[in-house]
């Protein structure tokens, strides 16, 4: 995948979503076709944590099965970084392994949404 597009509409919901989860980082699953983000799935950080984001099981198959539901796949992973930049930390590295999708960060500081790839190294890639 070279790009990722996602709507402003989309935009505006992640970042508001993060705005209120502060001071602990809020994540959500991203369902669409190809590289088009259509639908997003706002999910529970049961970490609590301003630093980490657990997904559920739960709402992880739940994810799926909507996805399923709706004709569609789970192209990407979202998630915010209240305080920080948005690029992957050491333990989002770790999880973009086992969870082979485009990734998309959101910073509470600088409001920008950033999109990243892990094929042999990390990659950035635009988000249209």
């Amino acid at each position: 995948m070279q790009k990722i597009i996602l709507s402003e509409t989309d935009k505006k919901i992640l970042s508001e979503y993060s705005e209120n989860q502060k001071p602990n980082e809020s994540c959500a699953i991203l369902f669409g076709k190809n590289n088009l983000v259509s639908d997003v799935f706002l999910t529970e950080n049961i970490e609590e944590s301003p630093v980490n984001f657990t997904i559920s099981n739960d709402q992880l198959i739940e994810g799926y099965k909507i996805a399923e539901q709706k004709g569609l796949e789970v192209i990407g992973i979202f998630h915010s970084h209240p305080d920080s930049d948005a690029f992957p930390s050491n333990t989002d590295k770790k999880f973009m392994e086992s969870n082979p999708v485009v990734w998309i960060i959101y910073s509470g500081i600088n409001k920008n949404f950033r999109a990243f790839v892990l094929e042999s190294e990390i990659l950035e890639i635009p988000i249209e």
